[in-house]
């Protein structure tokens, strides 16, 4: 099995950083079940880049991107 290549936005970087501080009340329930591998051992990332957009959560083994509020953190320049 080849392996998946995400494309990462360097740019967004330090807005991914100031959104995993200022994380919504349904991020921080959802956090709180993924961290540490809760969720059958699989390990999540928060507010990852992909591409031109940033990801509440990133599980890389699945490809799994999960996004809890949509347009809340709707920032200029994403």
């Amino acid at each position: 099995m080849s392996k998946k290549i995400i494309l990462y936005n360097p740019n967004l970087k330090q807005l991914a950083r100031n959104l995993r501080k200022d994380m919504t009340f349904g991020e921080v329930l959802l956090w709180n079940e993924l961290k540490e591998d809760k969720l059958w051992g699989f390990d999540f990332d928060r507010q990852r880049c992909i591409d031109n957009y940033i990801v509440d959560f990133y599980c890389k083994e699945l490809l799994l991107a999960i996004e809890i509020d949509g347009m809340y953190h709707n920032h200029e320049g994403c």
